[in-house]
């Protein structure tokens, strides 16, 4: 799948936060009914067997929406649940190495926290980046707020989409307007709601007030 800057606008990221499968499951629906352009499956304490069958099952309910699915660091499970992409952070394998293993059809999209980083991933073939920390982190904590003109600078330097991801939410993503970012990622907001479809309208919405700027 091509990296379209328009799949990038509201880009969900799982957070299980103690709920039960079918809490989770349906979490996810709500959000996918709730407008969301992406989702990325990020299920760091499963074991590869139970993320496997995990993601099968996500996919199958993403492809019913007609949103692409990505997957957080775990670049073989992504080939075999066929996803229609792999994100990975600097401290992951390495962007290359990825690509040989899915080929040139699976979207790869790298962390990036500096201009540096961001021109080093494009120029190795990422196809779309996550910047941030845009607002700090409550659900990351080794994620550290940069400079909304670090991710300005970035948007400017690139010609790949970027996701701005860090703490976003209904009450700052408008301090965003104006940095050019293709679109928002979003955990904590979407995923600890009381109505996740809800949340993602709103910030649908939002993020397109924010794109005006």
């Amino acid at each position: 799948m091509a990296a379209q800057h328009s799949i990038f606008r509201l880009y969900a990221v799982t957070d299980r936060f103690g709920m039960t499968d079918e809490q989770f499951f349906t979490s996810i629906e709500e959000a996918l009914k709730g407008g969301i352009t992406c989702l990325q499956l990020r299920e760091k304490h499963l074991s590869d067997e139970d993320f496997l069958k995990e993601a099968l099952q996500i996919g199958e309910l993403c492809r019913d929406y007609g949103v692409p699915l990505i997957i957080n660091d775990r670049v073989l499970a992504a080939k075999q649940c066929r996803a229609d992409g792999v994100h990975i952070g600097q401290d992951d394998m390495r962007l290359r190495e990825a690509r040989e293993i899915l080929g040139n059809s699976m979207m790869i999209g790298v962390s990036a926290h500096s201009v540096e980083e961001a021109l080093t991933a494009q120029q190795q073939g990422a196809d779309y980046l996550g910047v941030g920390a845009a607002f700090g982190s409550t659900t990351k904590e080794d994620a550290h707020a940069i400079a909304h003109s670090t991710i300005a600078a970035i948007c400017q330097s690139v010609s790949v989409p970027v996701v701005a991801i860090g703490g976003i939410t209904q009450q700052n993503v408008l301090q965003l307007k104006g940095t050019g970012i293709d679109g928002i990622a979003v955990i904590s907001a979407v995923f600890r709601s009381d109505d996740p479809q809800k949340a993602c309208r709103e910030l649908l919405a939002l993020f397109e007030q924010c794109r005006k700027g």
